[in-house]
């Protein structure tokens, strides 16, 4: 078990019910500001500037999360790495941490398929520069996220389909986990980085979906399953694309929100360079009260900015009405939307 707890002190929101004020939290979902390993793949001014189209929205908000695609750290070697071959391994240096607290992440995950890139040795000091830029983080098997925000405990769990990690495919696991959360905080978040990847993968399916051979879990039952126990709020990554969402018993389950922040390594176009930004206010009991979409897209090499066109937001939209025309959100003419 490693338990990372981290006290917040932040505004208060005036949304909520019964009088009570409800906890706004901004969510995104891939981030890898550059990667070390090949060279060439830092971004300009060392990373200083690369966040600074959407820094103002990322700090509007109680709490921001972010997947944090790779690890932070500044040596080792990677077993992906094979001589002469293509290195399709993330190692975005320890001083970038700073960055991302300053563009105001609060809280985020590191349970993905890059996270082990460079060895256990790197995670070891990917969480050392998390908590050095006082940014709450989960991912090995155990960890649960702590924070105080406006005097509610919040606890945030994060999932990936392998046995390095919390993992998606072990449900009853998961919902024990969630189950031991909710025992002692006010409000439980699950976020999740699984299901297949690329442009072809932006339906969510029924069963398990597979790619490249990998069981990337059975996510409908496996979202259902963490709400069931207690989860209030569901979010996805790992297609490299944005997905549905879903109203489940009262709470919000968003499948995948997209790259959001990935220079260097990622393919761009298209939908894969679409994304967006979800905020939702969660009533005093977790359950969903309001929430919108904020487009933003990556330009050049992957450096993001806010998306006139909400070309992010138009196509969740138009996923879920195909894939959950029942129990899908529902979103006005300027993507936001509300319980059922």
């Amino acid at each position: 078990m490693f338990p990372v707890v981290l006290a917040v002190t932040l505004a208060t929101t005036d949304a909520g019910v019964g009088g009570e004020p409800g906890l706004r939290l901004r969510a995104v979902g891939d981030v890898m500001l550059g990667t070390s390993v090949p060279e060439g793949k830092l971004p300009p001014d060392d990373g200083a500037t690369l966040l600074d189209g959407v820094k103002a929205l990322l700090q509007d908000a109680d709490v921001t999360f972010a997947n944090f695609e790779g690890p932070l750290c500044d040596s080792g070697t990677s077993a992906k790495c094979k001589k002469g071959g293509n290195c399709f391994a993330f190692r975005t240096p320890t001083a970038y941490a700073k960055y991302l607290e300053a563009a105001g992440i609060d809280v985020g995950s590191t349970a993905n398929n890059h996270s082990g890139d460079f060895g256990e040795a790197c995670r070891r000091e990917t969480e050392k520069a998390l908590d050095g830029a006082h940014i709450a983080w989960s991912g090995p098997p155990g960890t649960v996220a702590k924070l105080t925000v406006k005097g509610k405990k919040l606890a945030l769990i994060a999932f990936h389909t392998s046995s390095a990690c919390n993992d998606v495919n072990d449900l009853s696991a998961a919902k024990k986990l969630v189950a031991s959360a909710k025992a002692e905080a006010d409000l439980v978040i699950v976020s999740f980085h699984g299901g297949a990847e690329g442009t072809n993968a932006t339906r969510v399916k029924d069963g398990i979906e597979r790619y490249l051979g990998e069981n990337r879990g059975d996510l409908k039952a496996f979202t259902h399953g963490v709400i069931d126990a207690g989860a209030d709020l569901v979010i996805g990554h790992g297609p490299h694309v944005v997905r549905a969402m879903e109203i489940y018993k009262g709470h919000l389950i968003a499948y995948s929100l997209g790259n959001f922040a990935t220079y260097g390594r990622f393919d761009l176009s298209g939908s894969l360079g679409y994304t967006v930004m979800l905020e939702i206010t969660l009533a005093a009991d977790g359950t969903l009260v309001s929430g919108k979409l904020i487009s933003t897209k990556q330009e050049g090499k992957g450096v993001p900015v806010p998306d006139d066109a909400s070309r992010g937001a138009k196509l969740i939209r138009d996923l879920t009405a195909l894939d959950f025309p029942k129990t899908g959100v529902r979103f006005d003419a300027d993507f936001g939307f509300t319980a059922r």
